[in-house]
Formats: C-alpha cells, sequence, structure tokens
C-alpha cells in the first residue's frame, strides 16, 4: 500500500476522532481561560438592598412566532431561561471580578432538565437542546453597554435572521452564546460593585443592574455607520458601528466610545416592498 492510500484510509478515523473530541477539548481550553484569565471568577450572592442606585434595567419579550417552527418552541424556551437565571441572579460583581456566563450555567444539556429551543445554526433556524439562551446573553450584554463595566468577551452573531420589523435597538447589538466556546464575559474595573437581578415574568424576561454607589455617568448606544452590500447573486452582508456617547448627570457629552464593528449575512431579502397605502374615510 502506497503513503497516499495509506493517508486517504487513515483521514476518516482521524476526521472521527477529532469530532468525538470536539466538545471534550472546547470544554478544557475553556476552563483553562477560566483559570489563566487573572480575575476572581467566584462571585457570591447579595441581598438588593446593599445596592440601592438603580443603574439600567431592561426586559424583552419571551414568545415571538417564528416561520416554519412551531409556537411550542417559544414555551420550553421559558423552562430554559428560568434554568439558566437562576444560578445568575443575585450575582455581586466587585472590583476586579469577571462574570462568566457559563461558568454559572454550566452545560445547557437534556440530563440537567433543559428542553429544545431555537437555535442558530450555519443560518438555520432549528430546535436544538437548550435553545434560546441567546435571549439571556443579548440582555446582559445591552444593559451591560450602559454601566461602566467592561465586556472582555462578546461574540457577535454571524447571521442576521430577523427583517427590522419594530426593532428597537441598532441591529447587532446583541451576544451570542454556545456553551462551552461563546462565552459572555464581563469584567469590573471600577471601584464600584455592581449586582446582576434577572428575571422570567409571564411574558418578558427582565434584568438590572444596580449600584453601592451612585452613578456619575450614562450612556447613549447609537448607530453610527450602516451598509448592506451584495457578495453574490442572492447573496448580501450587513455592516455597522455601533458607538456610545458617555454623559455627565446633567447630559452634557463627556465622551464617544467605540463599542463594535459588526457584520452578518442576512437571511432575508434586504429590499422588502413598501406597505400599501390605506385610504381612510372621505379620502
Amino acid at each position: 500500500m502506497t503513503a497516499p492510500e495509506r493517508e486517504a484510509r487513515r483521514a476518516p478515523a482521524e476526521r472521527a476522532a477529532r469530532t468525538l473530541a470536539g466538545p471534550a477539548y472546547r470544554r478544557i481550553k475553556r476552563e483553562w481561560q477560566w483559570r489563566r484569565c487573572g480575575a476572581d471568577l467566584s462571585l457570591a450572592r447579595a441581598d438588593p438592598s446593599g445596592f440601592p442606585y438603580a443603574v439600567t434595567s431592561h426586559a424583552s419579550p419571551m414568545l415571538r412566532q417564528l416561520q416554519g417552527l412551531p409556537m411550542q418552541l417559544q414555551h420550553t424556551k421559558i423552562t430554559n431561561l428560568r434554568l439558566a437565571v437562576a444560578p445568575l441572579d443575585g450575582r455581586v460583581l466587585r472590583p476586579g471580578q469577571r462574570l462568566s456566563f457559563w461558568k454559572f450555567v454550566g452545560n445547557p444539556s437534556a440530563k440537567r432538565g433543559f428542553l429544545d429551543g431555537v437555535v442558530l445554526h450555519d443560518g438555520v433556524l432549528r430546535p436544538g437542546v437548550g435553545g434560546g439562551l441567546c435571549q439571556l446573553t443579548n440582555l446582559i450584554y445591552w444593559m451591560t453597554l450602559h454601566t461602566p463595566l467592561t465586556v472582555v468577551e462578546r461574540w457577535r452573531h454571524t447571521y442576521d435572521v430577523f427583517p427590522d420589523n419594530a426593532r428597537t435597538q441598532p441591529f447587532a447589538s446583541g451576544a451570542t452564546c454556545a456553551y462551552p466556546a461563546l462565552d459572555l464575559q464581563i469584567e469590573n474595573r471600577t471601584a464600584t460593585a455592581y449586582r446582576l437581578s434577572l428575571t422570567v415574568g409571564e411574558s418578558h424576561l427582565s434584568g438590572a443592574w444596580s449600584s453601592d454607589r451612585p452613578a456619575r455617568e450614562s450612556y447613549r448606544l447609537y448607530q453610527a455607520v450602516h451598509v448592506i452590500t451584495t457578495e453574490g447573486p442572492g447573496v448580501y452582508m450587513r455592516r455597522n458601528v455601533i458607538r456610545r456617547k458617555v454623559l455627565d448627570l446633567d447630559g452634557a457629552e463627556l465622551g464617544d466610545e467605540l463599542v463594535s464593528e459588526n457584520h452578518a449575512q442576512m437571511m432575508y431579502e434586504p429590499f422588502l416592498p413598501p406597505a400599501p397605502v390605506r385610504r381612510g374615510l372621505g379620502s
């Protein structure tokens, strides 16, 4: 048997071994990162009474009909969110500490009670165990951008699957997650302690950051650049730049900071036809 023939026979086995070892490798790599990050990841819980100053809050609806997917996946997503919120709610991020989403949430497996929700894989929405947790990382990330806390790890969505209908935040203002490789990590490089509160209600996922000292600044996010380009027949890319203005308590501008530069492949036609004109009575 020649060398090329031996390589050809060995290649499928090696690919299979890499596939089987993939989850274990990613887990080891993440645990190594936790140990080597140089920050304290062991966040304690604290009573909200010690953090009387409201910094920011946000809420997002949990039930949304998605074309081609059963509504039941939206309801099972709520179970997944409750399981993920439980270990995070009430954690305090003190100066020098770092919050890692997956460090507290852990593997969202069926053995731990996680159910099928909606996951995005290669631009396609489909059922998957633990699906829907991106809504939680989106919420935490968006709130954190309205604080002095520092986002040290954030992964953007590589596909844009939802048209802008009823969008209230800039495109690409969220943070995707996938256990354990795609984490959301936030570090406190200030002298103030911040408490994270999260609630899964009947219809909305809600959260807030509060602090033990009054805020001295506020933040306003905006989309500085936004373009849609054609990359080929039927292939559209969307790119933008998100920045934030830093304001003092009187509303005077103190600075203007880069938040992120994003790009994603659009999974829908970007140039929708205009809505039909509705004529009222007597027109």
